[in-house]
């Protein structure tokens, strides 16, 4: 069999530190060499980078500079094609230069008579209707469109893309593997980056993932005191994991600092600041007993490692997933309640044997088919030599 290598460049928010992004980033870049594997096609990825040197240096691939117009460019001009994804790319409740960039890159791409490749986006919330048409034009010329949830299917069916021009599947973080070096069953926390954490062996290990939203830090108080309820009745380990540096870092010191000495009732703090690789920080939620989650790909870690999630939802993209798994949030960031926070994170601890019971098979399908788009590349690639 003669094998050929093809380039593909790779688009999405990627060099800025984001956990939750790079684990995206390295699922791909993981799925595509899995799948070249099986096949007669090898894959060199070149990413697309707001920092290409750490890119290259975390993952061993090529990089260039995202907003270099002559870079990207040229990248795309000896690529056999682009893939753009995953994440929630396209939305503009963050500004109103997401949209424009990405589709100006996959625009671009397909000026160059390259073949273009959606890669498990999650689409939306898109408020100004002047996007819409810029979505339908650029995705009805796509060789390949796949997204993470119905309700992004959705959006393109209205925008006039026929049913069968698009896949759904899982997010693509639910492939990842844990690293090589990783130990096969869970264990108590690592102390190996853990601040003010102590020997103290068998407390039931919760992550929480926080994140700033509400101007007033209302959904932060509320979370404190729910823990702090909980650990007045139960003694636990709450290992606190912030995915984009350094504003997680500030939000989980935030509710740290409410919550005081825990250790007074038993209970144990500790924090992962410093984490950038997504394997890392996947093995760190796999030690978890249960995972309180805001951002998605904290909740997307736990689920793809049998961690019962708890999520808090202040995107709809947090309940999409939840969905998915046949679930849904504990409460919004507008609205939570410390109290009923507290009873769902006590539940759903004493019922983690039946939870992992309920949802095994489902976690498992979806870790399977969170590799289809890489399949589906591959073999386009292959076709075409």
């Amino acid at each position: 069999m003669v094998t050929t290598s093809k380039k593909l460049v790779i688009s999405g928010y990627y060099g800025f530190r984001n956990s939750g992004d790079e684990a995206v980033l390295k699922s791909i870049l993981t799925a595509l060499q899995e799948e070249s594997q099986r096949s007669n096609v090898t894959i060199e990825p070149i990413v697309l980078s707001i920092d290409p040197e750490w890119t290259t240096s975390m993952y061993g691939v090529r990089a260039v500079h995202r907003m270099k117009l002559k870079e990207v460019r040229e990248a795309l001009k000896e690529s056999d094609g682009l893939i753009s994804g995953g994440g929630s790319l396209l939305q503009d409740a963050t500004g109103l230069k997401s949209i424009p960039y990405y589709l100006g890159v996959i625009k671009l791409a397909q000026w160059l008579k390259k073949p273009t490749f959606i890669y498990a986006q999650g689409i939306g919330p898109v408020h100004r209707k002047i996007f819409n048409p810029m979505i339908k034009s650029v995705f009805k010329s796509c060789t390949y469109v796949s997204v993470r949830d119905e309700q992004s299917a959705d959006y393109l069916r209205r925008l006039g893309l026929k049913w069968n021009q698009i896949h759904v599947v899982p997010d693509p973080v639910m492939g990842l593997p844990l690293p090589d070096t990783a130990s096969p069953v869970r264990e108590e926390a690592d102390t190996s980056i853990a601040e003010g954490q102590s020997d103290h062996a068998k407390l039931p290990v919760i992550g929480v993932s926080v994140r700033f939203w509400e101007s007033d830090r209302k959904e932060l108080t509320a979370i404190a005191a729910g823990l702090k309820k909980l650990v007045a009745k139960k003694a636990v380990h709450l290992r606190f994991m912030p995915f984009h540096l350094p504003d997680d870092v500030q939000a989980s010191r935030f509710i740290m600092e409410m919550l005081g000495d825990v250790t007074v009732k038993g209970s144990e703090i500790s924090i992962t600041e410093d984490v950038t690789d997504p394997q890392q920080m996947l093995e760190e939620v796999s030690r978890c007993d249960l995972m309180i989650g805001m951002r998605l790909h904290s909740l997307i870690y736990a689920a793809s490692q049998y961690v019962p999630p708890v999520g808090i939802s202040y995107d709809p993209k947090i309940d999409q997933f939840l969905l998915r798994l046949e679930s849904e949030p504990a409460g919004n960031t507008s609205s939570l309640d410390g109290d009923k926070f507290a009873e769902t994170v006590a539940g759903l601890l004493e019922q983690r044997s039946q939870w992992l019971k309920q949802h095994e098979d489902r976690i498992t399908a979806l870790k399977q088919e969170a590799v289809e788009p890489a399949k589906q590349i591959i073999t386009y690639l292959g076709r075409k030599g």
